[in-house]
């Protein structure tokens, strides 16, 4: 029994069942268990996967997320293109400067930093105090600065220890001859981009390539003065450009058209300067100018060059090409003479000449163009030349049809086409009213007359990147005969008529008055509102210069306001391209 009982406990322990007796369970303790370590284990599987995953398979684009949130890019400006004239000068050119900041965290004394600033940089304390104090880490104190005025501002700030300042590189644009020829060059943005003028039209040659870095920035993105930085992309420079401006001529062509709106009460005024063999612009502008050093203010309309943009009956500087069209269709010769009665019906209306002629009187076209007739030029075109032949005339003049000018905002003007004549228009065109049109196409038109007949476009550009640019002949208004015999009658109008005091003393000038009249909002003329103008060209045999001048908004007739400012800028003209006297 002993035995029995010995072994039979052992077997109990071992989980052997005893006879007649039943086995035990597992207890509900031991499933937990197992359970616990089971998701235990799933657990540690998933965080050891996602551990892998981050730092192998996703760990660099987690890198480049990281390193964005703590970088910014910022534009490093190209230089742009300098601008020169037709003789080398720099007109506008892009220089190094400094732009200052602060991170006003860092700004130990911001009240001996506002005293530096405010004596190295112009004004009050006061205007530099809340930007070394604000709560951010980025505060532009000054764009665009010299580089020697940085430089005496870092050394000043230095000598007093006071930290938290620092300086970018920048460039800005500067103009060696000041205001002269603003209008033509136009502006450039802070942030380098042409906003007018040449800067604009020319903006993908002169603007180059903007450059990329990388700089640290704090946590809602902003710079972080001082912070580190690398270049990630250099800046490439733009082309420099030449223009045919003549500096010395612009600023001649500038201060006469100003005194001259004052002198003789204009609303505005406009000059146009050109080479009529080439088409290069010599000299442009028109009133009123701004000043393209602080353009702080600008007036209205003086972004605009008004030849270019605005349009205006050209008057009877349009004579000229009346007559010239009579002439290439073998119509008449200078020396052909017409009876001309005191008025002439065009239309409805009766038109007389500025003289108050009433009497009839037999005038050659010479004799025309000199005195200027309107009744002569309407009996002309509606009795021989007839609207068919004119209009042809006047679409091989290229009027009405935008010169192509390399100069923002240009106009194409209202002219009518053959189907749209009615009883008027033949009458008053020929004498350069019923049609609007920018003054560069009268530039271009008169143009061919000095240029053998041979149309060529106005232009600035002479060279781009150091190379050429071909402006091509737009192909031939008349013949060489037909401009030779205009020519020989502008310069009697110079000499003898309405044009006398447009002469130049030892020049031989061809030239031609014209008094548009100026209608209001509702379409009805103005009375001693003019568009007085003159379009000439010297020397006559071998034309090196034509000018236009025109006076909008006077009460003054050409022949006593525009023909006296044509003479002054002309005769600077002249001398300054070295042209010879020759009296004819």
């Amino acid at each position: 029994m002993t035995g029995a009982s010995y072994d039979e406990a052992p077997r109990s322990r071992r989980g052997v069942p005893v006879r007649g007796g039943r086995a035990p369970q597992h207890s509900s303790y031991d499933q937990m268990v197992r359970i616990v370590f089971l998701v235990l284990g799933f657990i540690l599987l998933f965080v050891v996967g996602r551990l892998i995953y981050l730092q192998v398979v996703d760990a660099k684009y987690l890198s480049a997320r990281a390193a964005a949130q703590r970088t910014n890019e910022i534009t490093i400006h190209a230089k742009r293109g300098t601008i020169y004239d037709r003789n080398g000068n720099v007109l506008a050119t892009s220089e190094d400067c400094k732009t200052i900041y602060c991170n006003p965290q860092e700004v130990n004394d911001p009240a001996e930093a506002a005293s530096v600033l405010a004596d190295e940089l112009g004004g009050e304390d006061t205007d530099y105090v809340d930007k070394l104090m604000g709560d951010n880490s980025f505060t532009y104190i000054k764009r665009q600065v010299d580089e020697d005025v940085a430089k005496s501002v870092q050394k000043k700030l230095d000598k007093k220890k006071i930290r938290g300042v620092y300086y970018l590189n920048d460039v800005k644009r500067v103009y060696p001859y000041g205001a002269t020829g603003g209008q033509v060059l136009g502006i450039v943005g802070t942030d380098g981009n042409g906003l007018s003028g040449l800067e604009l039209y020319y903006n993908d040659v002169l603007e180059g390539t903007d450059g990329k870095m990388m700089v640290e920035t704090g946590s809602g993105g902003t710079p972080i003065a001082g912070g580190n930085s690398q270049v990630v992309k250099k800046a490439k420079n733009g082309k420099d450009i030449v223009i045919s401006l003549d500096i010395d001529v612009q600023k001649i062509a500038e201060d006469t058209i100003v005194q001259g709106v004052k002198d003789y009460k204009a609303d505005s005024g406009s000059v146009m300067v050109t080479d009529p063999k080439s088409g290069e612009i010599i000299a442009a502008c028109s009133t009123p100018l701004f000043n393209i050093t602080d353009t702080s203010q600008i007036k209205e309309g003086a972004l605009n060059l008004k030849p270019v943009s605005s349009s205006y009956e050209p008057g009877s500087i349009f004579k000229v090409l009346t007559a010239a069209i009579g002439i290439d269709n073998g119509l008449v010769t200078p020396s052909s003479t017409f009876s001309v009665p005191g008025k002439v019906r065009v239309g409805d209306d009766l038109v007389g000449d500025d003289d108050g002629r009433t009497a009839t009187m037999n005038m050659s076209l010479r004799e025309i163009l000199r005195r200027s007739s309107n009744a002569g030029m309407a009996l002309v075109a509606q009795d021989v030349i007839g609207e068919e032949k004119f209009a042809n005339g006047v679409a091989k003049f290229k009027i009405g049809t935008k010169t192509g000018i390399d100069y923002p905002g240009e106009v194409k003007g209202i002219v009518k086409q053959l189907n749209q004549y009615d009883g008027a228009s033949l009458g008053s065109m020929s004498f350069g009213q019923s049609l609007a049109i920018p003054l560069d196409q009268m530039v271009k038109a008169i143009g061919s007359i000095a240029n053998d007949g041979k149309i060529v476009t106005p232009h600035f550009l002479v060279s781009r990147g150091g190379k050429k640019v071909a402006w091509k002949s737009e192909g031939r208004a008349v013949s060489k005969k037909t401009a030779d015999e205009v020519t020989d009658m502008m310069r009697t109008v110079v000499k003898d008529g309405t044009a006398q005091a447009a002469q130049v003393k030892g020049y031989d000038v061809a030239g031609k008055t014209g008094t548009g009249e100026q209608a209001d909002d509702s379409g009805k003329y103005v009375a001693f509102k003019y568009v007085s103008s003159l379009i000439g060209f010297a020397n006559a045999s071998d034309p090196k210069v034509l000018v236009y001048v025109g006076l909008n908004g006077t009460p003054y007739l050409a022949t006593s306001s525009a023909a006296p400012l044509f003479s002054t800028i002309m005769s600077e003209a002249l001398s300054d391209m070295g042209v010879t006297p020759d009296a004819g």
